[in-house]
């Protein structure tokens, strides 16, 4: 594999810059904030508490809706407000990705809800929404089987490249976001946009895993900060 430096100067298995802070909201039950290149994102969760939509509750566990909102200054061509068919689609599989490590059983007919803020946007912004998440449910003392972390790669002039910017998303040939519990390896996340060959394919999903690995050093060292904060 060429190992090319690319447009932003990064190394072909180079995260950008990350920074992740927790406990950011004085209101919600947990909260974060991410940091991942030009990506700005808050995210915060309320609950659990008892489920006021009928037709949602469980008798047996509680469940998590999650709302993904872009705001309109988020990118350069003002985004028109309110929910779009793009939102709806990364709100559901938000969702999806963080249901599998959270201990709802432990909550029959209730609901936590976890709402992430794009306030900037710079590509991959569903990977590091669900980050976010799932360090603002951590902060927000619900249990959990292990966090949830995700990061994406993908082809860029025909080389295999971890955490795609905007410009390489755009241009490039196929992106692979993934989200995996660490402790298990587990994926609760996995799309493919774009052309891969199945070496590729394998190449892009080790790639995309070591760096969920890296990140959820972050997730953990940004959770360390808040409790010693606490003390």
């Amino acid at each position: 594999m060429s190992k090319s430096i690319r447009e932003d100067g990064r190394n072909y298995n180079e995260l950008r810059p990350i920074k992740i802070k927790a406990g950011v909201l004085e209101r919600a039950d947990g909260s974060a904030y991410i940091e991942v290149g030009g990506n700005k994102i808050l995210a915060a969760v309320y609950g659990p508490r008892e489920s006021y939509i009928r037709r949602l509750i469980e008798p047996n566990t509680g469940i998590v809706r999650c709302k993904y909102n872009m705001a309109p200054f988020s990118v350069d061509t003002r985004k028109r407000p309110g929910p779009d068919r793009r939102s709806t689609e990364i709100s559901k599989i938000t969702a999806e990705a963080l249901r599998p490590a959270l201990m709802l059983e432990n909550y029959p007919r209730s609901m936590v809800d976890v709402y992430i803020e794009v306030i900037e946007a710079e590509g991959g912004t569903r990977c590091a929404g669900i980050t976010c998440a799932s360090v603002a449910l951590v902060d927000a003392g619900i249990p959990m089987r292990d966090m949830v972390v995700g990061c994406a790669a993908g082809k860029v002039n025909d080389e295999i490249v971890l955490d795609l910017s905007e410009i390489e998303d755009k241009q490039g040939q196929a992106d692979l976001p993934i989200a995996i519990m660490p402790r298990t390896g587990d994926i609760t996340l996995l799309q493919c946009d774009g052309n891969l060959s199945e070496e590729e394919f394998n190449i892009a999903l080790d790639l995309a895993m070591d760096g969920c690995l890296e990140i959820n050093k972050l997730q953990k060292e940004a959770l360390m900060d808040e409790y010693s904060n606490d003390d």
